[in-house]
């Protein structure tokens, strides 16, 4: 199961059409994901740590994905709130999205998304803009059932 959470004040409002957010969730469904969970929260770094806790521990999703908020803005508090709910970090997927991001923008270096575990929830941050949520999802998806296999209990 997952949840593509999208983290924008304007969004949050409804003066912003959220576009990352529907296209994540259709690239989850593409790779054989159950979305079961989708909302639009303002850059509050509290309310994004209540969603992502919810999620995880109430809900009991497999894959929390949240859009927004990962850049320098002082809004843009997407990665403290996801470090202020994680168990344990897993550094590499980040690292994995900015190699891929660097061959098409210098601009990828200046992304602060986190990811990691908590609980058997695998969270992970992608950009606000629908094509870098795009390009870093592109990054990574093909390892995600694999993480979450293993997140279960299974074997490599």
């Amino acid at each position: 199961t997952a949840s593509v959470i999208t983290v924008s004040d304007l969004g949050s409002r409804g003066l912003r059409q959220d576009t990352s957010g529907p296209a994540v969730r259709a690239m989850l469904e593409d790779a054989g994901f159950t979305v079961v969970h989708t909302a639009i929260v303002p850059d509050e770094r509290g309310q994004i740590s209540a969603l992502l806790r919810a999620c995880a521990d109430e809900r009991k999703i497999d894959l929390i994905l949240t859009t927004g908020g990962t850049g320098l803005s002082p809004r843009d508090v997407t990665p403290e709130a996801t470090a202020d709910v994680l168990e344990r970090e897993i550094r590499a997927i980040p690292v994995a999205m900015w190699v891929e991001g660097l061959k098409i923008t210098p601009n990828a270096m200046l992304s602060r998304a986190v990811a990691g575990t908590r609980g058997s929830s695998l969270i992970v941050n992608l950009p606000g803009s629908e094509k870098a949520a795009r390009e870093n999802l592109g990054a990574v998806v093909a390892t995600l059932d694999h993480a979450l296999r293993m997140l279960a209990g299974g074997g490599h």
